[in-house]
């Protein structure tokens, strides 16, 4: 497996993954919720990608909009984005609040390759989370659409959101690995680049439909990087597994 790893891969013993757009489809999911709320609501109509809902969602982890002391975790932001959206939805339809709305939220669905990918990847290296979504949100998005994390770690954990590097290196050192015994897998170059300043190897996985905005869409491959893929298989297989 390892012969055709240069030395610094070979170093590496875990995978730590950027979950929401990494590992599931987060924006789409959301929309979908948004779509049958509008719809039950007779507000202006929200398609799974529609220019409203990208524009509102943060990339990623959300770490940008959470902001590095900020405390709220993912599952208040996302219900507080989709609160605003049906708001103003209504309004544009012209109709007002009719009462306190209650978001029903579904677990984010993983990427189509996301499941096989994953259990490829954990017969040679362990796989755990390494996100800015609250632990409860984590493990019930774990158990619902079974991914097979060997742990699952939070930014919350640390008191730190990424970018901040005490979440990389708090992962590495709750691990008992060292930073360049780890990989950050992610589709977000932000956070890549973050995690390499503190230390971490990067592996950059492609997911063209992650990105609301086209203009934002960036898939070139970054010599960077420690490794450049189009999906968790094509990562497996660059890695020997």
């Amino acid at each position: 497996m390892t012969k055709k790893l240069t030395p610094a891969l070979r170093a590496v013993k875990a995978l730590t993954f950027d979950v929401f757009g990494t590992v599931v489809d987060w924006r789409g999911s959301i929309a979908r919720e948004g779509l049958k709320l509008g719809k039950e609501l007779a507000c202006a109509p929200t398609g799974p990608r529609s220019p409203m809902l990208a524009r509102r969602l943060p990339a990623g982890d959300a770490g940008s909009a959470l902001g590095p002391a900020t405390l709220t975790n993912i599952d208040s932001l996302h219900r507080r984005i989709l609160d605003r959206i049906l708001d103003e939805s209504a309004s544009h339809a012209g109709r007002g609040a009719e009462g306190p709305l209650e978001p029903r939220l579904a677990p984010p669905r993983p990427w189509p390759d996301a499941l096989r990918g994953l259990k490829r990847l954990k017969k040679g290296y362990l796989v755990t989370t390494l996100s800015n979504g609250n632990v409860s949100l984590l493990t019930n998005m774990a158990k619902h659409a079974g991914l097979p994390w060997d742990c699952v770690l939070s930014a919350e954990l640390f008191h730190h959101y990424k970018p901040d590097p005490e979440a990389y290196l708090g992962a590495a050192a709750m691990l008992g690995l060292k930073p360049h015994e780890v990989m950050m897998v992610a589709a977000h170059k932000s956070d890549l680049r973050a995690a390499q300043a503190a230390g971490l190897r990067a592996a950059f996985v492609q997911r063209p439909l992650e990105f609301g905005d086209p203009a934002k869409k960036d898939l070139k491959p970054e010599k960077t990087f420690d490794v450049n893929a189009k999906d968790f298989i094509d990562l497996a297989s660059k890695l020997g597994l």
